[in-house]
């Protein structure tokens, strides 16, 4: 079938997906990603810019116009490789980042009409390759001596474990938690990045010689001084993330039933407790409140439907326009039947005798001036309360920076939110041979941005000690 309009325009081929009234009661991945045909015909449309503002509006500059082209000749193990050269998850990227806001939104054919799919074109050719691929990696690695240390097993640290193993150094990973890859395994629902995926692309790091240490909290089990005297690492990068959870302060935030987005998720992804007999337990809830607009709150309402929520609702103070989620998982969401309360805002949580959450009481909002974000603030409208009965409610605005290795690490300054004072450019704190990145630095924010800073990091390492 062409994919041509009558005026012979070629739009952007979709990839399939799984129909949302099934799909919300199953934690299977949603899309089901391109066939082969399906991939050459969509990655046809790219115009081979010479000066590719796509690869400029890549964090991790990936060699967009290179890898499509190898996919439209049929080349996908090329291809594949070809985004390895720069990205060290590209099947994850493939999936989580937000492309329509960066690489494809400088696409020239956006202009006018469709902007070639990259995100679509990058998952395929990775899933192709773990798939059907016989070339595991190419590089030739001499060693060089030096020791490096890597806090996290997050997109940050993960990409820069690939960068810095790649230039020589005896790398190790150390993460808190008992499985690898941090808000990529406990954050992101199954629905969306199946974690069979960042095992495979974890594994293919450990393949280069990258070590993990699992159930090591650094500046508990060790400091951020004891890695570079007792253990002999010759440099340390930070990529921790934001894992805080931020909660409103509001009447009845301690009710049986109240959820922080990272508990609940995690409880979910990382402790599968949507299987039968999980090792942890979680209230699914029958009428499930989650209060926020950005990707966590949508993950956390499409959770809930799949955990047997009969209805499941988003509260959130602004209108959809101001939403910060992705307008993918939005649509998602809608069409899942998650019902959303916009321009409202969560006065107190309602609990019954016995203590849990048995209704959430809500302001409604209108849109002020512009506040610091420029965005227009929300303003309460005064004698407008109103309650939505509920049972759970998943607390999703935001996250903060734990503060122990700021608190054990000396001569590490910090900033007023608590994130690592560090170059975003560069990744240097004010230790030095102590890198950091993502969001411990930044604040929440993305997987692609958080890998940007942790390449970057790596190559002001490689710089410093090589």
């Amino acid at each position: 079938m062409s994919n041509k309009s009558a005026n012979n325009k070629i739009f952007r081929i979709s990839m399939k997906e799984q129909d949302p009234v099934t799909r919300s009661r199953n934690f299977q991945e949603v899309p089901y990603g391109y066939t082969e045909d399906e991939a050459r015909r969509e990655a046809s449309r790219c115009l081979r810019c010479k000066k590719p503002l796509c690869v400029d509006g890549c964090p991790v500059n990936v060699k967009i116009p290179e890898f499509i082209g190898l996919i439209a000749e049929g080349k996908f193990e090329e291809a594949a490789l070809k985004i390895k050269e720069t990205n060290a998850l590209p099947a994850v990227c493939g999936r989580v980042c937000p492309q329509e806001e960066q690489c494809e939104m400088r696409c020239i054919l956006g202009k006018k009409g469709d902007a070639v799919a990259i995100g679509n074109l990058e998952r395929f050719a990775a899933d192709w390759h773990r798939e059907n691929g016989s070339v595991t990696h190419s590089e030739n690695i001499v060693k060089n001596g030096k020791k490096a240390a890597i806090v996290g097993s997050g997109p940050a640290g993960l990409t820069c474990a690939g960068e810095l193993v790649k230039s020589g150094f005896d790398v190790t990973v150390f993460e808190a938690l008992h499985e690898a890859g941090g808000v990529l395994v406990y954050g992101i629902p199954e629905f969306r990045l199946p974690k069979e995926i960042v095992k495979k692309e974890i594994e293919s790091l450990e393949d280069l010689g990258v070590k993990i240490r699992k159930n090591f909290v650094v500046g508990r089990t060790a400091t951020i001084d004891e890695l570079l005297t007792d253990e002999k690492f010759d440099a340390v990068f930070v990529g921790s993330g934001a894992g805080l959870p931020s909660f409103m302060n509001i009447k009845g935030e301690n009710s049986i039933g109240v959820y922080s987005a990272n508990e609940y998720l995690t409880r979910s992804n990382l402790m599968k407790a949507f299987v039968d007999n999980p090792s942890t337990p979680i209230m699914k809830g029958k009428r499930v409140v989650t209060v926020g607009g950005g990707n966590v709150a949508m993950d956390s309402a499409r959770t809930a439907l799949r955990l047997g929520a009969e209805k499941s609702m988003i509260v959130y103070r602004r209108s959809k326009t101001e939403m910060p989620a992705r307008s993918a998982e939005i649509h998602h969401a809608e069409e899942e039947g998650v019902s959303f309360h916009l321009l409202c805002n969560p006065s107190q949580i309602i609990a019954g005798e016995s203590g849990a959450v048995r209704a959430i009481e809500c302001v409604r909002m209108e849109l002020g001036e512009p506040d610091s974000t420029g965005r227009r603030k929300p303003v309460t409208v005064d004698g407008s309360e109103f309650e939505l009965e509920c049972d759970v409610v998943v607390i999703a605005i935001g996250n903060s920076p734990n503060p122990l290795i700021p608190e054990t690490t000396s001569d590490l300054k910090v900033s007023k939110r608590g994130t690592i004072a560090a170059d975003e450019v560069d990744g240097r704190t004010s230790k030095k041979y102590v890198y950091a990145g993502g969001d411990i630095v930044t604040g929440a924010a993305t997987v692609i941005l958080a890998m940007g800073a942790g390449k970057a990091a790596a190559k002001s390492i490689v710089k410093d000690l090589l």
